[in-house]
């Protein structure tokens, strides 16, 4: 009888190390002076604050923030098409994202990635995305966790889930409860469809139009694979700097990442009761990817504004007398920002202008 080893089980130990061999060089372009190097340890070290006093944050009461999400079915894209350096930002930029929002600075961010099997350049190419998504956002890889499975995952499949940690001063957070009537409501352009709504995308795309990922799409300037594997959009640096301009004043009242639910669904979770947000309805340019998978799958207007994003990726609420000076100091920054709505007094939730 012969003997059973964990190669014939699907795990190859030595492909698994040399793997692993690849992934410290990765991380360590991402580490900031409050890394802790612990190279072949347990656990990621940070420290809160720096040891050097010129650096010093001097946290008074530091509130910890802490985020989860995945890339979701987007995954099944990169598989077809075989790329799969840029998902790593993707699931970066769900987590930071949403940390953004209390009005945190990611310090650390940590990924999992299970696979079907032991494959050192496509893990490569996965982690390079993530430490790009790392360094957009100013926070550091600390560590991570690769699991290779070839019962639960089809062979060439994978996923990805990804865990941020970030800090606020409790007098700088972030909630929402400060929003009244008057404010203005800014949109910031997304880079497409993000990371959300990609099971829909894919029935559309995939099924119902039967496109392939090479297909070229010439209202979209490229293939299939380069509109749907478009990076969801790190809003960290920019919306961190406007923040840092009003360090003494309470200038943004409100944030809110547009991921699944879209514009209404995401922005309404941080309405405060006694008044609502009056957005006007596509006051801003729509991204040319979302027409044409609204042409595609004869998708009414609804269900497109329930799904996806339409173009604004976070929204941000912000003083009416300081709306315009925001939209300029994020442009400089590189990101487009529309003034797309207010807040009005009575009601509840997003309505449409």
């Amino acid at each position: 009888m012969a003997k059973a080893t964990y190669k014939d089980a699907g795990v190859d130990l030595e492909v698994y190390d040399q793997a692993m061999a690849r992934l410290p060089r990765l991380l360590h372009r991402t580490y900031t002076p409050r890394v802790m190097p612990l190279d072949g340890g347990f656990a990621g070290l940070f420290q809160l604050d720096f040891a050097s006093p010129l650096f010093a944050r001097k946290y008074q009461e530091p509130v910890m923030v802490s985020c989860t999400d995945g890339v979701g079915t987007k995954l099944k894209v990169a598989v077809e098409a075989n790329r799969h350096h840029t998902v790593g930002i993707d699931l970066v930029a769900m987590s930071v994202n949403d940390a953004l929002c209390c009005g945190a600075e990611p310090l650390f961010f940590l990924d999992y990635v299970a696979m079907s099997h032991d494959d050192p350049v496509r893990l490569e190419q996965i982690v390079d995305g993530v430490t790009n998504g790392c360094l957009q956002a100013d926070c550091a890889l600390l560590g991570g966790e690769t699991a290779i499975m070839p019962d639960i995952y089809a062979r060439g499949d994978y996923d990805l889930a990804g865990f941020c940690v970030g800090v606020v001063e409790k007098k700088q957070l972030i909630d929402g409860k400060q929003i009244v009537p008057g404010d203005v409501v800014l949109g910031l352009a997304s880079s497409g469809c993000h990371s959300n709504g990609y099971s829909l995308v894919r029935r559309v795309v995939f099924n119902i139009a039967g496109l392939t990922v090479d297909t070229k799409v010439p209202e979209l300037g490229g293939t299939v694979a380069d509109a749907l594997l478009e990076p969801t959009k790190i809003y960290v640096k920019p919306v961190r700097k406007v923040l840092a301009n009003y360090r003494k004043k309470h200038v943004v009242h409100g944030i809110a990442h547009i991921t699944g639910g879209g514009l209404q669904g995401n922005l309404e979770r941080i309405i405060p009761p006694g008044c609502h947000a009056s957005i006007r309805r596509y006051d801003w340019p729509i991204p040319p990817v979302f027409p044409w998978l609204q042409k595609l799958g004869e998708i009414e207007n609804d269900e497109m504004d329930r799904v996806f994003n339409m173009g604004i990726g976070l929204a941000m609420v912000v003083s009416p007398y300081y709306a315009e000076s925001i939209r300029h100091q994020l442009q400089d920054c590189g990101v487009e920002a529309f003034p797309i709505g207010e807040i009005l007094a009575g009601g509840e939730g997003v309505v449409w202008a």
